[in-house]
């Protein structure tokens, strides 16, 4: 695996939108999360392709391009999107992943639609990258127990951190950036615990981490950009622990999804699978929790749902291709990443 060097004060972070970009109404935000990154001791440089009028920032090649003069420009140590959005996936054939290799590693961070590139980047190149809250979240407070993107990305190489889940999260609604710019209050209006959808007993497992949101990565599955199989066999003898999230699309599709993902060997070498929770709705009689069982039980591996890793606040950064080992009892839940 390839780190980036730590952050240090004054280090040049870069903003840009591989998918969605701001509209003129949210801007402010904007400039409020641009502020939290400074108030860190970092400078920011916000590229070209932000425009939010569309359902992408700019066309795919002026996204590609920019993205790739972050990633590869020696003066930039982290590059972060002010969210996800639909169409990241029309950039894989876009940029230069010889040059990626051969660039020294950047932190890229992100989640939803960013892990159509930031999964491939730790699959394709080794490099880790952060699947963790996007620029428009991060002004929100930190809850007890989590970290940020900016505590990571600060930490050197063989750091161990431990994250505990606050055992609340947000079940209803979201904040009006626009009319509230500058919330940083997070609420978490409802109790839940991590929950084990294979069985029963406590889950201690270890492995290299590797996920992201199903409704994307089901499109890489089977391609060169989703082969975790390779990745197993080359990076982690010792097995993966991988993750899911599910952002919106009914019981019946997750499940499909899944399927289609565990056939094409995006599971294998799993030790554990991690899902994170989710709003998304059921089918009828399938629950989200039994779409996954439906796809994932065979795989003979403990399945602990709820984590805090996907669109339901609050959020649990993960290092794809970190070590980690994850702690489930009755009354502890826990996860540990080092960065080796």
């Amino acid at each position: 695996m390839r780190y980036p060097a730590p952050l240090r004060p004054g280090d040049l972070v870069g903003v840009t939108a591989p998918s969605s970009g701001v509209d003129e109404n949210l801007r402010a935000r904007l400039k409020v999360a641009v502020r939290t990154v400074e108030e860190h001791g970092y400078r920011v440089v916000v590229g070209d392709c932000m425009d939010g009028a569309t359902l992408v920032s700019a066309p795919a090649p002026e996204r590609a391009r920019e993205l790739m003069a972050m990633l590869t420009d020696p003066e930039i140590k982290a590059v972060v999107p002010p969210w996800g959005g639909e169409m990241a996936i029309d950039l894989l054939p876009l940029l230069d992943w010889d040059a990626l290799r051969e660039a020294d590693p950047t932190w890229l961070v992100g989640f939803s639609d960013l892990s159509t590139i930031i999964t491939p980047m730790t699959l394709l190149t080794g490099t880790a990258t952060i699947h963790g809250n996007n620029l428009m979240d991060t002004p929100y407070h930190t809850p007890e127990g989590l970290l940020s993107w900016l505590d990571i990305v600060a930490m050197p190489q063989g750091s161990t951190f431990t994250q505990t889940p606050p055992n609340r999260y947000r079940a209803q609604g979201w904040d009006d950036y626009t009319g509230h710019p500058e919330v940083r209050d997070l609420t978490l209006d409802t109790p839940g615990r991590w929950t084990r959808l294979d069985g029963d007993g406590d889950v201690r497992v270890e492995g290299r981490l590797i996920g992201g949101c199903v409704e994307m990565l089901c499109n890489l599955a089977g391609t060169p950009y989703g082969d975790v199989a390779s990745f197993a066999r080359a990076a982690a003898p010792e097995g993966l622990v991988v993750y899911v999230e599910a952002a919106e699309h009914d019981a019946a599709t997750i499940c499909r999804n899944l399927h289609g993902m565990r056939l094409a060997g995006f599971f294998t070498g799993a030790t554990a699978v991690l899902v994170g929770r989710t709003r998304a709705p059921g089918l009828g009689s399938l629950t989200q929790h039994e779409a996954v069982l439906d796809a994932l039980g065979g795989l003979g591996v403990p399945i602990i749902a709820d984590v805090e890793c996907g669109h339901v606040p609050p959020y649990l950064p993960l290092v794809n291709g970190a070590r980690c080992r994850v702690t489930y009892t009755e009354d502890h839940q826990e996860i540990t990443q080092t960065i080796d």
